[in-house]
């Protein structure tokens, strides 16, 4: 099967509060991590000087924070942070929000 998706976020089910991961694909030049954030949790602010970090929102509605701004985005939604920008989300649902980051090239 193609489509590691379904099976990547099969046992993703963060309680409220609470961020989780796993890994889609790692190779030696990008990384492409999915995040379940439980209600009321936040993926704290950070960059990737050296990395393209796309996030795509897939399921439900995250908050992105970038550079000390925010803007609700609804599944589908893709932003693209530029190296070196500091960024991150926050689920301000009542529901479990679904999103990958994808960097390129691979962080080290």
């Amino acid at each position: 099967m193609l489509d590691s998706y379904a099976d990547a976020i099969a046992d993703l089910e963060p309680a409220d509060g609470e961020v989780q991961t796993a890994e889609l694909v790692v190779t030696d030049d990008v990384l492409v991590k999915a995040f379940a954030l439980g209600p009321g949790a936040e993926l704290e602010t950070h960059e990737h000087a050296a990395s393209t970090n796309v996030f795509h929102v897939l399921e439900g509605t995250v908050t992105v924070v970038r550079d000390g701004d925010h803007e609700r985005i609804d599944a589908p939604g893709v932003v693209h942070h530029e190296r070196g920008v500091d960024h991150g989300a926050r689920n301000e649902t009542d529901e479990t929000v679904v999103f990958t980051a994808s960097l390129c090239p691979m962080p080290s």
